[in-house]
């Protein structure tokens, strides 16, 4: 990760030392987000980590909207309930912060309060009362036995459509979403204990605007698909309203927010949850003129307008 262009601002500070620099402040520790005790599977190495930790922080996620709908459930929906649960055998715990989605509203319009997803609830125009994890975690098993003698790639598309199929009878767009408002619900369901928990809900995850430099993304999701192929002049316009909000924020703002939740959260001993929307929510047409008046200063900035 160190060798990775988001570190080379560190890397031309530090030079030849930031591997020893590193290595003091970072414990890197293979695991799965999935599974039990996150993967981790040396006993002792557990008894260290939860007699040390402070905070935990999670981000792990799968961003696909159309995921397979097993991979989806195990990483955005029970994960979080995985990392619970390992966050309550954490004696010096502070605080759990995990990072959500925006979208767990789905296609709701208006002012989207920061409130807590009731465990079973459905959205607006769903074909469902409740929703029933159980029953759907039963329903994908059925499809994976009935799907065992075809090929991987019947086996992916299959249960990706069913995703789809099960998120839109509950009123959700996405796979994506669907399982990250389930994850939501699994936190503030079975957090039993004392434990302090973050929800921050970012909307559409856009390259850094200032740390550490402008410009930096790796790998293509959500928006990135409409911006590199225009970039690579394979996509000469796109259709928009031009009076809509481009509900687009710059990953180092996530990360602010993030710290600054916890700095807030950290003393906080009155409330189990807390929930933060974290966007710009800024006029589209505003967020060209910033774009131009930065471009003198910023030369990795891009500027959506007709390719030549």
């Amino acid at each position: 990760i160190i060798d990775t262009e988001l570190f080379k601002v560190l890397r031309k500070k530090w030079g030849k030392n930031i591997n020893c620099i590193l290595s003091e402040k970072l414990i890197p520790i293979s695991g799965d987000i999935s599974d039990v005790n996150l993967g981790i599977t040396d006993k002792e190495l557990i008894n260290e980590i939860c007699g040390e930790i402070d905070f935990i922080i999670n981000s792990a996620a799968t961003t696909r909207f159309d995921e397979r709908y097993d991979v989806s459930m195990d990483i955005n929906a029970f994960g979080p309930l995985n990392v619970l649960n390992f966050a309550k055998r954490c004696s010096k715990l502070k605080l759990l912060l995990h990072v959500s989605t925006a979208y767990v509203h789905g296609s709701r319009l208006g002012v989207l309060e920061e409130e807590a997803i009731e465990m079973g609830k459905t959205l607006e125009g769903a074909k469902a009362s409740c929703l029933d994890i159980e029953g759907e975690m039963k329903l994908i098993e059925e499809a994976k036995k009935q799907l065992h003698d075809v090929n991987q790639n019947e086996f992916t598309s299959t249960l990706r459509d069913l995703g789809i199929q099960r998120a839109n009878f509950h009123g959700w767009p996405n796979t994506y979403s669907y399982t990250k408002a389930i994850g939501e619900m699994n936190l503030g369901y079975f957090n039993n204990s004392n434990i302090h928990v973050i929800i921050i809900r970012p909307s559409v995850i856009s390259s850094t605007h200032k740390d550490p430099f402008p410009g930096w993304i790796e790998g293509l999701k959500t928006i990135d698909t409409i911006i590199v192929p225009y970039a690579k002049r394979k996509l000469n316009f796109f259709v928009c309203d031009p009076n809509v909000t481009l509900d687009v924020i710059p990953g180092d703002m996530v990360v602010n927010s993030m710290l600054a939740a916890i700095a807030a959260d950290a003393q906080n001993e009155c409330n189990k949850l807390s929930i933060y929307n974290v966007d710009l929510m800024m006029p589209t047409l505003k967020i060209y003129e910033m774009q131009r008046q930065q471009a003198m200063e910023m030369q990795r900035c891009l500027i959506l307008i007709q390719n030549p």
